[in-house]
């Protein structure tokens, strides 16, 4: 558009910022109320700390924004994530601060089966490479548990065939955690069940299952979507308790596959794995107990024979006991002789030590710890003495620094405060001069309304008006008249002074 041709329009109307993204606002909103879009999710980072989610859907050649509201967001069954090609269906909108358009999602779907097994495909790779399906993690399964946690749809046909194949098997005390297994929320209740199992404390009256089983009957991949999501894969792979995954058949794969202790590929065989055959146990520990007894029987056989062996080679009592015998004998006979030698030898060793205390070498000894003494009492008065001399001369030298220090400090004072007094004296001056009283002082005067308010200029004085006049010296009252008024009381005044002159000496003025 030309200049000219902004000439020729000269009666277009004028619109403000605000007014004109509003319009826009409402004319995308008007004519696009809900579309389905379907584009790849670029930008992503994730929610933000607001909870909310800003991304963008493009395609080869064009780009939108998209938000997801916080709430929205955390009933999403499909997250979105950075490449995934997705159907969106939400409401068209404007944001007036960056002049943009965008839409504000409300559900959104991957599209088609090839963007799940897509997105199946970079969650395994995600969650492989954080190690959740290591087979170090893996637990061994209990040979016979007491108590059987069951986490499935508790109207389904999936509990019956399990119920049914371990009463067959082996009956053992099951708790069952109903939860749904397909469609939105299905995800959470099965990882809050796993978690719940594992949070259940021990010797209380809902005991604690031996063993986790997670099952559920076939299905398409839409179906089964709950038991790929992270958070039934982090919960199975965080359950302490040991866990089977029993999801579809044999040929449907999911991702609790990988994360739980061991797949089964259908219900009723994880039941199987999860207890033996009562019966074959029986016949099992009939066997063995047969084995066992007869081992023993055996055992005790060969050590009865071992034992007659053995007690034909040993001596008898009176061969094992005669050379003891002869021994305590000998020492009986050098006892006497040894008690006299060793009561010789300790009354000589008695006899030498009390040669050496005699009263006199005692005294010499408590002499010599006496003189010891003395000597270290003078050496502790000596050092008591100077030690409080010492001090007493640090205690001198800290009374006159504190002396040189108050005199510093009263000078500094008296400093300051002379500062403070010419810096009071200066401004003192400074209002006095900059004060308009100065002004009154010589010569003039201020005018104001009744109001208290200065008047600066003859234009805002009306006739009558009461005036206030302020001096150097005081205030007066006056009323303001016309021009006109002013003019003829000063006529009238002069011809008095004229008349005056002219009866004796005129006037000089």
């Amino acid at each position: 558009m030309t200049y000219a041709d902004v000439n020729v329009r000269p009666n277009l109307p004028e619109w403000s910022v605000s007014e004109l993204s509003t319009a826009l606002k409402k004319a995308v909103e008007d004519n696009f109320g809900y579309v389905r879009v379907r584009g790849e999710v670029s930008s992503y980072k994730g929610p933000h700390s607001s909870g909310h989610v800003y991304f963008c859907l493009k395609d080869e050649s064009a780009r939108i924004d998209a938000v997801i509201w916080k709430g929205v967001y955390g009933r999403m069954r499909i997250k979105p994530e950075e490449g995934l090609e997705v159907v969106a269906t939400g409401r068209l909108t404007t944001y007036p601060g960056r002049s943009t358009y965008q839409i504000i999602i409300e559900s959104m779907e991957p599209a088609g089966a090839g963007a799940l097994m897509a997105l199946l495909e970079e969650r395994k790779k995600k969650l492989a490479s954080e190690g959740l399906f290591d087979a170090a993690r893996k637990q061994l399964l209990p040979y016979l548990p007491d108590v059987i946690g069951v986490v499935t749809s508790p109207t389904g046909a999936v509990i019956r065939d399990i119920l049914h194949r371990l009463a067959d098997r082996f009956p053992r005390r099951v708790l069952v955690w109903p939860v749904r297994v397909q469609g939105d929320g299905a995800a959470e209740e099965v990882a809050a069940a796993i978690n719940g199992f594992n949070a259940l404390p021990e010797q209380t009256r809902i005991p604690r299952p031996d063993l986790l089983i997670v099952a559920r009957g076939g299905g398409s991949l839409e179906d089964l979507w709950c038991f790929n999501e992270e958070i039934v894969v982090r919960a199975a792979a965080a359950s302490m308790i040991p866990l089977i995954s029993a999801v579809g058949h044999e040929t449907d794969v999911t991702l609790i596959d990988f994360a739980a202790d061991v797949r089964a590929p259908t219900p009723t065989a994880a039941a199987e794995m999860a207890v033996p055959v009562r019966a074959e146990l029986v016949v099992t520990i009939d066997s063995l107990a047969r084995r066992v007894l007869a081992c023993w029987r055996r055992c005790q056989e060969a050590r009865r024979n071992e034992l007659r062996s053995a007690s034909r080679a040993l001596p008898t009592a009176e061969q094992l006991l005669a050379i003891p015998r002869q021994r305590l004998d000998a020492a009986v006979d050098r006892l006497p002789r040894a008690l006299r030698a060793n009561a010789q030898i300790h009354h000589t060793v008695l006899s030498r030590v009390a040669g050496r205390l005699s009263p006199t070498m005692l005294s010499v000894h408590v002499e010599r710890r006496r003189e010891r003494f003395d000597a270290l009492a003078t050496r502790l008065s000596t050092a008591v003495r100077a030690n409080a001399e010492k001090r007493r001369v640090l205690i001198a030298r800290a009374r006159e620094q504190v002396a040189v220090f108050f005199a510093r400090a009263a000078r500094a004072m008296t400093t300051l405060i002379d500062r403070r007094a010419a810096r009071i004296e200066r401004a003192g001056g400074l209002l006095a001069a900059l004060s308009y009283h100065g002004v009154l002082a010589r010569g003039f005067a201020l005018v104001r309304d009744p109001a208290g308010t200065p008047l600066r200029a003859a234009a805002s004085v009306s006739v009558g008006l009461v005036l206030d006049i302020e001096f150097s010296d005081g205030r007066i009252g006056a009323v303001a008249t016309s021009a006109s008024e002013t003019a003829a009381v000063s006529g009238t005044a002069q011809p008095k002074s004229r008349r005056r002159g002219g009866e004796g000496q005129g006037d000089l003025f």
